[in-house]
Order: structure tokens, then sequence, then C-alpha cells
């Protein structure tokens, strides 16, 4: 309940402080490419429920292409790029925190072809909790992501690189998050955007790389199947 309504409170305030932001990010949009503002991402919730998520539109309409976003991808339009680096293509995810869709801390939602074509059993763990608008998954993914989704293919290139160590930090977070916790995130996520904004680089917390790291060797112990005892192995036998 408390979660609930800090987070409800938060995006309130978030849209009223930010509305000159907001209404100078429409303008943008309308005046860098024709169609609408807004960008509605189908996404899975919690307990694999779909919603669409709100975004504002940063790549020409029509684009088509990779569900995966390369940073120099070239259906990005120029004041898109600005808007994608200061997250600022989020902000009407505020709105689905409202609807009770999203928290503001949360693994980020994922798109139901990604969740149908990759996601192992243990990833599922994730969806137990509602998405959010940022998390220690997400710092990790707009901090490395430059660098792990280069070539050709940028999906690919996120499957492999990506997807497993982002969900194993937001697992490993959501083991230990707590109210305060969730203030930190979202004091860490503002310091990195504006960090990375000015060409330095603040990345995830270490624990939380190790807690990964250990929801991963957990993952791999999990689907390493088991030795068949001797009994077993002699009732197979013809």
């Amino acid at each position: 309940m408390m979660v609930r309504l800090f987070d409800t409170l938060f995006a309130f305030a978030v849209l009223v402080l930010t509305a000159p932001l907001l209404l100078a990010t429409v303008l943008a949009i309308k005046l860098s490419s024709p169609g609408p503002v807004l960008y509605m991402a189908n996404r899975v919730g919690r307990n694999e429920k779909p919603f669409r998520m709100y975004k504002f539109r940063s790549m020409h309409v029509d684009s088509g292409g990779s569900e995966i976003t390369a940073t120099h991808d070239n259906r990005i339009f120029a004041a898109g790029k600005i808007i994608r680096d200061l997250k600022l293509d989020e902000l009407p995810q505020m709105l689905n925190v409202i609807k009770g869709e999203m928290s503001i801390v949360g693994p980020r939602p994922e798109s139901p072809a990604i969740v149908a074509a990759h996601y192992a059993p243990w990833m599922h763990e994730s969806l137990k909790v509602l998405p959010g608008v940022t998390s220690p998954g997400a710092i990790f993914y707009y901090t490395q992501g430059d660098d792990l989704l280069a070539g050709d293919d940028p999906e690919a290139a996120y499957v492999a690189n990506l997807l497993q160590p982002k969900l194993a930090i937001d697992i490993a977070y959501s083991n230990r998050a707590s109210f305060w916790s969730n203030i930190f995130v979202i004091f860490h996520t503002v310091v990195t955007i504006i960090a990375k904004f000015f060409g330095l680089k603040v990345g995830p917390l270490a624990r939380d790389l190790v807690a990964s790291k250990q929801v991963l060797h957990r993952s791999a112990a999990l689907q390493t199947p088991k030795p068949k005892s001797k009994a077993d192995a002699q009732k197979q036998m013809p």
C-alpha cells in the first residue's frame, strides 16, 4: 500500500514539475517528424498480463525493423536522439504508474515477442512484480548498452549480451528491495542520466552485479540435468 501511494504521488509530481519540459518535448517531436507524439508499446506486465506502455515517439512512423533500438539506429530522428539520451521518452510512463500498470522502480517491461522467443524459465521470476520506469537492471542497460549492442543485429546482440545480466540484476534486486532502496535507485538513475549526458560514466552498483552472478549461477544449476542414480540407470537398461 505504501509503495502504491508513493508511486502515485511521485508520478503526479513528476508530471506537474516537468510540464514545461513535456511541452518542449511535444513541440520538438512535432517539428522533427510527422506523426503522433506518443508511441504505444506492447509490453508484458505483472503475472504476464499484457499492457500498452506510453512513450514519447523518438523514431519515424512505420519505420519497422528490430524490437531493439541501437545507439546509432537510423530510424531515430534528430530530436529523438536527445529525447532518448535524456530519457524524456520515458516520462509518459508516469501515466502507466498512475493507472497501476507500472511502478516507479521495477524490472523494465519487455515486449511480448522477446518474452515468447527468448525468456528461459528462470527469467519469468521478473514478471511476478510490477514492471518499473527504472531499476538497477535498467541502469545496467543504459550504461552498458552502447558497447554490448554493437553489430548489424541489435536484437541478437541484446539477447546474447544484455538480456540475461539485466534480468538477473533486477531479480536479485527484487529480493532485497525496500522503500528506501527504491528511493536510492531513483536518485542513482537521475545521477546516471546526467553523468552520461556530460560524457561521464556511472554504472550499476557492485553489489547488484555480484548478486546477479549468483542468480545466473543458480539458474544454470537448475537447467543442468541431474546425474542419474545407479538404480535409475539400471531401470533403463534393456
